[in-house]
């Protein structure tokens, strides 16, 4: 059968329409490519101030640092356009005549191979690796470049080329080129520089800046600039002859490496602001190297702190032991997420409990005598008994009979409790410990201890420590009531040891700090609250071996002290808890140093006491508060039908301008004045109403609230 030439034809046309159909259908109405295809990037670490700490290795051991093209500067763009791709923004994806130009001069004219790639070509080819030096492969790498362009805008794949291109060695992408070469943000990156980084990409071997023969790279930057328009950059033509230096790798930062190696566990990518403050970090640094020199001779040869600012929870610096790099004293162990025994630094969770569950006021006499716990038999560190002692000297001069016997008498929760339910994960249960947690027998690591003292200075609320600037405050969990987390901060207050340098600013401010010293002298610990801070301090050894010269006082305390004097000379701090405690329910009484007991006497003492809470006992005075309303054992209906019950609350005492402070249950419920009533909306139950004057005095009454019908 004969086939006409029309025929033929018209088959032919029908053929490529059809291919240009599928062609069409594979590039416009197909899913979106993926832009990035399996890219990892690397992480850049700053400091809160723009420091920047650390730029690490992606998964394929390159440094890739995401950079978005707002962040990349516009001559650095122009250039790079200039030298890839100048029609970038009017073709679809692929230049025809810049393709025609490539074939003709690479498989006609056999001259130097010239691929003629659009941004977009190259993008396809630095995403999925392509080998493009053969037709075929030049095919695909053109139809994936159109599917791109068909997909994404071009801010877009500018944005991914700009990333992902090559500039010398394992280096991709300007803004980590930026950062590498010129240790500098590529948002700000001036013409010259720009010149010479967008060279890099077209000849990333030729061209690396750090060959110990440059000028190919140096030459290249000088015959782009000279592409732009007449006198557009004018005033940076003295420079362009210049040479320009770059850094290696090998100067990039490697700061505060515990901290940073900690963050690196989370994987994560791109620009990380971290709440650490680099100068901060380096004052904690200077300090402990050159205390352990001062103390070589001692045999303390490690240490460890950590700062917190405790209103945001912010960690500032952390120094995880002596020397990071020396095996010696295995210095790249976290000594801040080690767990070492506390020693007594867990002491004043004790007297915040028995603050909390009425056991204790800061002048109320504690025992300090032998005392034995059925196989437990404790001691002081100085293996003395001094007798009675008020609450807060015990705790000041760290007794370890009194604190252990206040231990004794808590309820729900006990310290083992109060602990777990901060998170404090002990791997043993309350039994293994018994009563010698109080004293260091369980472990405990530096971050938890910083985090529960900052609980304290921010009046009982728990929250989790913040690393990143991005990362909210969170984990928020109130421990105990405002009145006792700073009663018991203020019950810590002491001046430092006079051992330690005279310094007039760290004079004036308060510190308030514990000492704490493990079992066998194996861990030395002080931790302490001034100005918005938290600092803890640890001196020991990694292997747990002894040192006789390892005391809380003599071998954390100094060390804590010259880090605090050195923070309070370079900045002008203020006190935050007292003005916090003037905010709490806190009032001041007067204490009978005699007895502990509310009341004056011959010698008295005035102190802060928590209304309603604080233990008391019944005084003759000719000063009297007394509950008029409600009377005794007297109930109260509440009906379904009338729930709007409000007994009113009234009281009288001679001392009629100071406020009465109504308590129901232990739960304070608002301050009335004499004969002034405060109107209570109380629950279905019984109750107890105790009224508390400014000096202690109370009184109390039992009422019963039924439901009626």
């Amino acid at each position: 059968m004969k086939v006409s030439k029309r025929h033929i034809v018209l088959s032919s046309l029908g053929i490529c329409l059809l291919c240009l159909g599928v062609l069409a259908y594979g590039i416009y109405f197909t899913p979106a490519p993926s832009l990035w295809g399996k890219t990892s990037f690397s992480a850049a670490y700053y400091d809160r101030n723009n420091t920047l700490l650390r730029l690490t290795l992606s998964e394929d051991e390159s440094y890739r640092l995401y950079t978005p093209l707002e962040e990349i500067s516009p001559e650095l763009i122009e250039a790079t356009l200039l030298q890839e791709d100048r029609y970038f923004y009017t073709h679809p994806g692929v230049n025809p005549v810049s393709l025609l130009r490539g074939a003709y001069a690479t498989y006609i004219r056999r001259s130097r191979s010239i691929g003629g790639s659009t941004i977009s070509m190259q993008v396809v080819r630095l995403r999925d690796q392509m080998q493009t030096q053969d037709i075929w492969g030049k095919l695909i790498q053109i139809y994936q470049a159109l599917r791109l362009d068909a997909h994404y805008s071009k801010k877009d794949i500018l944005e991914a080329y700009l990333n992902l291109a090559p500039y010398g060695g394992n280096i991709y992408g300007a803004g980590t080129a930026s950062l590498i070469y010129f240790k500098q943000p590529v948002k700000t990156l001036p013409m010259p520089q720009s010149l010479a980084l967008a060279v890099i990409p077209q000849n990333p071997v030729k061209r690396y800046p750090l060959r110990a023969d440059n000028s190919p790279w140096q030459q290249a930057r000088k015959r782009l600039f000279n592409q732009f328009p007449a006198n557009k950059y004018e005033q940076y033509a003295p420079y362009i002859g210049m040479k320009i230096t770059a850094f290696s790798r090998d100067d990039l930062p490697f700061l505060a490496p515990h901290f940073i190696d900690d963050l690196e566990q989370e994987s994560q990518e791109g620009r990380i602001e971290t709440t650490l403050d680099i100068s901060l970090q380096q004052r904690l640094e200077g300090r402990i190297q050159s205390y352990l020199q001062r103390k070589k001779h001692l045999g303390i040869d490690n240490a460890a702190a950590m700062l917190l600012h405790f209103p945001t929870m912010e960690v500032r610096a952390l120094v995880g032991s002596g020397d990071f790099f020396n095996a010696a004293i295995q210095g790249q162990v976290d000594g801040t997420l080690a767990r070492r025994s506390p020693g007594s630094t867990l002491k004043p969770f004790v007297y915040a409990l028995g603050l909390e569950q009425g056991l204790i006021h800061p002048e109320t006499l504690l025992e300090d005598d032998k005392v034995f716990f059925a196989e437990y038999r404790p001691g002081n560190f100085d293996k003395r008994f001094i007798g009675k002692i008020p609450a807060r000297e015990a705790l000041i001069l760290s007794r370890n009979i009194p604190a252990i016997s206040l231990a004794y008498q808590l309820r729900d929760p006990d310290l083992y409790q109060f602990l777990q339910t901060a998170e404090a994960d002990f791997p043993q249960n309350r039994k293994h410990y018994g009563l010698s947690i109080v004293v260091g027998g369980a472990e405990i690591t530096m971050r938890k201890l910083v985090q529960l003292y900052a609980m304290l200075a921010n009046g009982g609320k728990l929250n989790d420590l913040k690393y990143r600037l991005d990362q909210p405050v969170s984990g928020s969990r109130d421990l105990l009531s405002p009145e006792a987390a700073l009663l018991t901060v203020n019950m810590m207050q002491q001046s430092k040891p006079d051992t330690l340098p005279f310094t007039p600013n760290s004079h004036r401010l308060p510190h308030y700090w514990k000492t704490g010293t493990s079992n066998g002298f194996r861990d030395a610990w002080t931790i302490g609250i001034f100005g918005p801070y938290v600092l803890a301090v640890w001196t020991g050894h990694f292997d747990g071996h002894a040192n006789p010269s390892l005391i809380g006082s003599q071998a954390a305390a100094p060390l804590f002290f010259d880090i605090a004097n050195t923070l309070t000379s370079h900045a002008r701090l203020k006190d935050y808890i007292a003005p916090a405690i003037e905010q709490t329910k806190l009032a001041h009484v007067s204490i009978c140093r005699k007895t502990g007991e509310i009341g004056s006497c011959s010698i008295s003492k005035e102190s802060l006491f928590i209304p309603g809470k604080s233990p008391f006992q019944p005084i003759k005075s000719s000063k009297k508060t007394e509950i008029l309303s409600p009377r005794e054992n007297i109930s109260y209906s509440y009906s379904h039908k009338n729930n709007d019950l409000r007994i009113p609350l009234e009281a009288r005492s001679t001392e009629i301008n100071q406020p009465l402070f109504w308590f129901a249950n232990n739960v304070f419920i608002g301050t009335s004045q004499h004969k002034t009533p405060l109107f209570w909306s109380p629950k279905p139950g019984e109750h107890v109403v105790r009224v508390v004057d400014s000096n202690g005095i109370a009184d109390i009454r039992h009422i019963n609230v039924i439901i009626s019908e």
